[in-house]
């Protein structure tokens, strides 16, 4: 039995290896390019629904991007704050801020995507960006950025966004860990021709593309997804671009309980099952080889079974782990993870257990 487990753990490591250095390098050793900027127009959307305090914060860091032509639609999705007031204040002094007031109707009760659908509606340009209430940009050239890789056919942009850093927080590091991971992942299979997924943090699509597709209306009954499963719904090697200069990166504020922090994570999980079943059948393939690589090492170290071979194999992993996440960190100006890799790992892959647990015992809860 236990050289059946060892001959499992030298395939697992094998398999391992072989992501990280065929897959996962592709963003760790991707060199970020500026494109001439294009100057399109372009419509920034940012649907909000309870987010009057987030938007007095982060709104003016949209407002003042350097960029010639474009506007600011802001959705009010059934907020029960003062969110469409604070919009209304901003829409007095800006005039390329366009304001649509959305109401819960009772076939789309508390649905981003239907507010979604008629802030795109409303747009007056062609190409779409996508953030968040809580979210800004870290530079004022993000438009810029993310705008210049609509070329040629490319009809969909993946940026990356990124969660602040605080200091002392073992919480923040784990959020900014398993973005880190995530981003490795579609950032990477985005590089094979494989896109599955964006964020709507940082996502930038054409209303064309949005219409050609029917729009959300393939999930319009799953209350979350309307970034990750669009996504993965119209993504394909031709029409896709990812984005990752520095400029272009948007930034948001992490949750601040872990409690909190789950009850997101349930959400942004339970759309995965809806996936196209190749990226289901990869994410998941990559999942449990990452569990059996640390349940076998801890099995076979304990044993002391063929540990001559065991250790240099477990070695091998852990370093090419450290030269794919230490370089994919620095490309997305991620800071203080890579040393904590090994631990921060084993607690979200427990986490990610303990979610997947919960999700087939009760629904998670969507939106606000």
């Amino acid at each position: 039995m236990l050289d059946v487990i060892f001959y499992i753990f030298c395939i697992v490591v094998a398999i391992q290896v072989i992501f990280y250095f065929f897959i996962f390098s592709r963003l760790a050793f991707f060199k970020p390019q500026t494109k001439a900027y294009n100057n399109l127009p372009v419509s920034v959307i940012i649907c909000a629904k309870n987010e009057a305090e987030n938007l007095k914060t982060f709104l003016p860091s949209i407002i003042s991007q350097d960029y010639s032509t474009f506007e600011i639609v802001l959705i009010n999705d059934a907020s029960s704050d003062d969110t469409f007031e604070v919009m209304e204040q901003f829409a007095e002094t800006n005039k390329n801020i366009k304001l649509v007031n959305v109401e819960n109707y009772e076939t789309f009760w508390g649905n981003k995507k239907f507010a979604l659908t008629l802030g795109i509606k409303a747009a007056k340009y062609e190409h779409l960006l996508f953030t968040d209430a809580d979210c800004k940009p870290i530079s004022n050239h993000w438009i810029s950025e993310m705008a210049s890789h609509f070329v040629s056919n490319k009809s969909l942009v993946l940026g990356y966004g990124k969660y602040a850093y605080k200091e002392k927080s073992f919480l923040n590091k784990l959020i900014r860990f398993e973005t880190l991971i995530t981003a490795i992942n579609y950032f990477s299979f985005a590089k094979i021709g494989l896109p599955y997924m964006g964020v709507g943090r940082n996502l930038a699509y054409t209303k064309t593309e949005f219409f050609k597709a029917n729009g959300f209306i393939n999930h319009m009954k799953l209350k979350s997804g309307d970034d990750d499963l669009f996504v993965n719904q119209v993504a394909t090697k031709s029409n896709t671009s990812i984005c990752l200069t520095p400029n272009s990166f948007t930034q948001s504020v992490p949750k601040s309980t872990f409690k909190a922090w789950f009850r997101q994570k349930r959400r942004h999980v339970s759309t995965a099952k809806h996936y196209k079943k190749l990226h289901k059948a990869l994410l998941g393939f990559i999942y449990i080889t990452q569990i059996l690589f640390w349940a076998l090492s801890m099995l076979l170290l304990a044993l002391l079974f063929k540990w001559q071979i065991v250790v240099p194999l477990i070695l091998l992993r852990l370093i090419g782990q450290y030269i794919i996440f230490g370089n994919s960190a620095k490309t997305l100006n991620e800071k203080g993870l890579t040393a904590l890799t090994p631990i921060l790992e084993i607690f979200l892959i427990v986490v990610q257990l303990t979610i997947f647990i919960n999700n087939l015992i009760s629904k998670p809860n969507y939106w606000k």
